[in-house]
């Protein structure tokens, strides 16, 4: 039997977690931020795992917060690839002089829903399957939605699944389609979740946490054993905002590789946000504007009903920022925005320079690392690791803007003016260069 106990981060109580339980909520004060601790686990169990011939999840079993691993519901997800991008590194050596080396992590090749929420799904519905636990209820903008369809399909588990109005079509049939129930909320995402609060506890379901779940957390934190694998010791880590729950698994995993010394400390976190729903980092440019006085992070902006085509990013009442900036801070980050309308011409260049086709969400994560370099937070020297957190079937609409150029042809005088990709995908780049230099 796997060794782990849940430690409340808030009063530090200490909680056995008996086999056949859920646990999301310190039974104490009631806190939704529960760390979990492996008291004997290694380096040992580290470099085993690295090394190990298991697919998916299974590999880092000793690492998560399952009893038997027989209870483990996996697709295959995790270890992805970490591709260099030259294209990015030129980029910085041109406009800014900066020399950097860039990896994309590949969470887009996820192979159940090309989502990092893959992993999630993974180790919630795990848990799920192991406490028997029947019909389970989150409220969601459709990326977890879907994910969790999936995996909770695969464990008998029925789910229902509550959206935003300005969810995707696509997201609400790819969790109808395997079978689970959706409802469709008119109201943003904040409203959803209050419903989906209120359906749970109506009908004696299970409710999804908050981005603090720790068993969302623990999946997460894989993404950062993926670069040590890989022999990669970031000095930054780049990624899109919404909620908070990645860069919180990421800086747990980091803890962990920290304690058993395979990582010297935690890089640089820079979390990035759509310039049309950004409270974080309006927030953090205030505190830090006013010199990060006591007691900064505990209040912040917040946006109702934001009006932003990124609905995966659409968390306009912040509530994990007062736990999320300090870390942010304490790591010498920062949180950033990125402007949406350049989103589909920044998607369009990537995909021209490296053939991999990204969803919104990850693109502005890839604008983070142009916006960090506009502000001067990109170093001579650094490691960068970019979250390619989602790939372009999360998103198709998407896909329907980027080849917005597309040449309309009746007649061959209609190509007298033909201007090859490659001089289109130049005044792109161009375009990003007057970004971050303007």
């Amino acid at each position: 039997m796997q060794e782990f106990y849940f430690q409340c981060v808030d009063c530090e109580h200490q909680i056995e977690n008996q086999r056949g339980t859920l646990l999301t909520d310190c039974p104490k004060c009631h806190s939704h931020h529960l760390n979990v601790i492996y008291p004997t686990l290694s380096k040992k169990d580290f470099l085993h795992a690295f090394n190990s011939d298991e697919v998916g999840l299974r590999r880092y079993k000793k690492m998560l917060p399952i009893h038997d691993e027989n209870n483990i519901i996996s697709f295959g997800e995790g270890n992805m690839p970490l591709d260099r991008w030259e294209f990015l590194e030129d980029f910085a050596k041109e406009s800014k002089g900066i020399s950097c080396q860039v990896l994309a992590h590949r969470q887009d090749m996820n192979p159940k829903t090309g989502s990092f929420k893959d992993l999630a799904g993974c180790l919630v519905s795990s848990a799920l399957k192991e406490a028997e636990v029947k019909n389970y209820v989150v409220a969601s903008t459709g990326n977890i939605g879907a994910a969790f369809a999936c995996y909770l399909k695969k464990a008998r588990i029925n789910l229902y699944v509550f959206i935003p109005n300005n969810s995707s079509r696509y997201k609400e049939a790819e969790i109808a389609a395997v079978g689970q129930t959706v409802f469709r909320v008119n109201g943003d995402y904040h409203t959803t979740k209050v419903l989906a609060k209120e359906f749970a506890k109506k009908n004696g379901f299970t409710l999804a946490q908050s981005g603090l779940d720790p068993y969302r957390v623990e999946a997460k934190k894989t993404m950062s054993y993926d670069w040590i694998k890989n022999d990669i010791v970031p000095s930054v880590y780049i990624q899109a905002l919404s909620g908070g729950t990645g860069p919180f698994g990421v800086y747990k995993g980091c803890q962990e590789l920290i304690e058993n010394d395979l990582l010297q400390k935690p890089p640089r976190f820079i979390l990035c946000q759509s310039d049309q729903c950004a409270p974080m980092a309006t927030s953090w440019l205030k505190a830090k504007s006013e010199g990060f006085q006591k007691d900064c992070f505990q209040s912040f902006d917040t946006i109702e009903n934001p009006e932003t085509e990124v609905a995966t990013l659409a968390t306009g009442i912040p509530s994990l920022y007062p736990k999320l900036a300090p870390i942010v801070k304490e790591t010498g980050g920062e949180i950033l925005s990125f402007p949406e309308n350049l989103a589909p011409d920044l998607a369009l260049w990537i995909s021209s320079k490296s053939a991999v086709r990204i969803g919104p969400a990850a693109t502005i994560g890839v604008g983070g690392f142009l916006s960090a370099l506009k502000e001067g937070h990109i170093k001579d020297g650094d490691t960068v690791v970019i979250n390619i957190g989602e790939g372009i079937r999360r998103d198709p609409g998407f896909l329907e803007k980027i080849v917005k150029d597309s040449i309309q042809v009746t007649t061959l005088k209609d190509l007298e003016n033909f201007k090859d990709f490659e001089g289109r995908s130049q005044s792109i780049e161009d375009k990003m260069r007057n970004y971050i230099e303007g």
